[in-house]
């Protein structure tokens, strides 16, 4: 029997999760919302550019969120005409635990 956890974790969602991580860029856009969570998209490529040097159009950037967000990693929210950007750990939560606290094994039936 494979639990839940199992399940969720050995397929596409594991998948999103390591290829939104695969990307250096990306991995920097965490590193923001890490400092300063709850950033619009402008301040975002702000602080790539200025921070980081990084010189990427305001479309790579979108397009990295979007990745981070389909993985979990980044959760939007709305407000009036801005949209804020938050990281979310908790995928990251679930893949450590996949690994550092496995659950323990099933009992084995005695064959007597």
């Amino acid at each position: 029997m494979i639990g839940k956890r199992a399940l969720a974790y050995s397929g596409g969602v594991a998948d999103d999760l390591f290829k939104a991580l695969a990307d250096g860029t990306r991995r920097t856009i965490l590193d923001e919302l890490t400092e300063k969570s709850g950033q619009t998209l402008f301040e975002i490529c702000a602080r790539l550019s200025m921070k980081h040097g990084l010189g990427i159009s305001r479309q790579a950037v979108s397009q990295h969120l979007a990745v981070l967000e389909a993985a979990g990693l980044v959760e939007t929210r709305r407000e009036g005409r801005y949209k804020f950007h938050d990281l979310n750990v908790a995928p990251l939560r679930h893949i450590t635990e996949r690994w550092l606290d496995p659950p323990a094994p099933a009992p084995e039936e005695d064959p007597s």
